[in-house]
C-alpha cells in the first residue's frame, strides 16, 4: 500500500462517505430529509407514503457513493488497490465534473427540485471532481498498472 498523504484523494472520500451517509439519511427518515436536501416535494411524499422507488434510488446513489469511497481511498493508498484504479478514479472525476457543470441543462428533467439544491449540489460535485482529478494527478505515476 502507498502512504496515506494524497489529501486531495482523502478529502474526495470523506465527502463521497458522507455525501453517502446524508443519502441513507433520507432513506431513514424520509419526507422531511428529502426536503431538506431539496430532492423534491414528489419524492418527500412518495417517502412518506411507504412508495419503494424513493429508497431504491436513494440506495442507488447510496451504493454509488461508497464505492466511490473506496476508490478514492485506495487511490490514497489507505485501502488495497482496486481494480482499474486510475480508471477509475478518471471517470470518477469526469462524471463529478459534468454533474457539477451540467446542472443547467439537468434543472429543466426535474422542476420539482430546488434551485439550492441544484447550487449546493453542483458545488459540492465540482468540490469533489477536484479532489479526484487533482488527487488522480499527484497520485498518476505511482497508480500505474501493474506489469505480469
Amino acid at each position: 500500500m502507498l502512504k496515506a498523504t494524497n489529501y486531495w484523494l482523502l478529502m474526495a472520500a470523506a465527502g463521497s462517505f458522507l455525501a453517502a451517509l446524508a443519502h441513507l439519511g433520507c432513506i431513514v427518515f424520509g419526507g422531511d430529509w428529502y426536503r431538506f436536501f431539496g430532492a423534491g416535494e414528489q419524492m418527500a411524499l412518495m417517502a412518506e407514503a411507504g412508495h419503494w422507488q424513493p429508497a431504491v434510488v436513494t440506495s442507488g446513489i447510496v451504493l454509488v457513493l461508497l464505492i466511490w469511497s473506496a476508490y478514492a481511498l485506495s487511490g490514497a493508498g489507505v485501502i488495497r488497490r482496486l481494480p482499474l484504479l486510475r480508471t477509475g478514479l478518471l471517470l470518477i472525476g469526469a462524471v463529478l465534473l459534468m454533474r457539477g457543470l451540467g446542472f443547467v441543462v439537468l434543472m429543466p428533467q426535474f422542476p420539482d427540485n430546488s434551485l439550492m439544491f441544484w447550487l449546493v449540489s453542483s458545488g459540492i460535485c465540482l468540490v469533489l471532481a477536484a479532489g479526484y482529478l487533482v488527487g488522480l494527478k499527484l497520485q498518476w505515476s505511482t497508480l500505474k498498472v501493474h506489469q505480469a
